[in-house]
């Protein structure tokens, strides 16, 4: 039925490609895709620091309610994302420090709530990777309704089950599995000439003509 389902994830991106994204911050994955597809910048990290990439397992969560969201933890494979839309309310905690726990015992590679946490100082000074929309003391229900395995939206960015999942400190995206391949040979040679043009500024020889020529081709002039 509509509203209760537990669906199964038919397929899940490579893990090829979850250990070569580790290599690539989000902003440059960020650029390559258009700068079109963004999670949302209030969602945030709370967690000590680090890379986040995994296959997704989605949840459509009613808001303050988790019992999908522990449905989701346990039927989660090693190294899978959680994504939870709890349609971004913050009345009620979706996830705190227990279950955070759970998906550590179970080797899972992180969480993103597009609601509310709990526990925030803990899981802030934690390594395990968390993000969310901002935190509350009350305590969620347990009561359904919520789909697992099933599209979601956060922030206008769709992610299906097995897309693969990026987060660090600039925030979270996702990238379809059909595309990664193309994102990631773009993102890579992003990164490249980034790294060379930070050499290149250290250095004291960044080439700045590039700014007067923009101005000057927008009929831009000096008064």
């Amino acid at each position: 039925m509509i509203g209760f389902r537990v669906c199964k994830r038919e397929r899940k991106v490579e893990a090829k490609w979850v250990d070569a994204f580790r290599t690539l911050p989000v902003a440059n994955i960020s650029d390559v895709m258009s700068r079109m597809t963004a999670g949302g910048a209030a969602l945030r990290p709370y967690y000590t620091g680090g890379m986040m990439v995994g296959p997704a397992v989605t949840v459509k969560a009613r808001p303050g309610d988790n019992l999908m969201v522990h449905k989701a933890l346990d039927i989660a494979e090693p190294g899978d994302i959680v994504v939870v839309d709890a349609g971004g309310d913050l009345t009620n905690a979706i996830i705190g420090e227990l279950m955070v726990a759970h998906a550590v015992q179970r080797g899972l590679g992180g969480i993103v709530i597009n609601g509310a946490i709990r526990d925030s100082a803990e899981l802030s000074a934690g390594s395990f990777p968390v993000f969310a929309l901002g935190v509350t003391h009350r305590g969620p229900y347990k009561d359904g309704p919520g789909e697992v395995n099933v599209p979601i939206s956060i922030g206008g960015m769709v992610i299906n089950p097995g897309d693969l999942v990026c987060g660090d400190a600039d925030g979270f995206l996702s990238v379809p599995i059909d595309d990664v391949g193309t994102v990631f040979n773009a993102a890579t040679k992003k990164h490249t000439a980034e790294t060379k043009q930070m050499e290149a500024i250290r250095a004291g020889k960044n080439d700045r003509a590039w700014v007067n020529a923009t101005l000057t081709k927008l009929g831009c002039i000096d008064i």
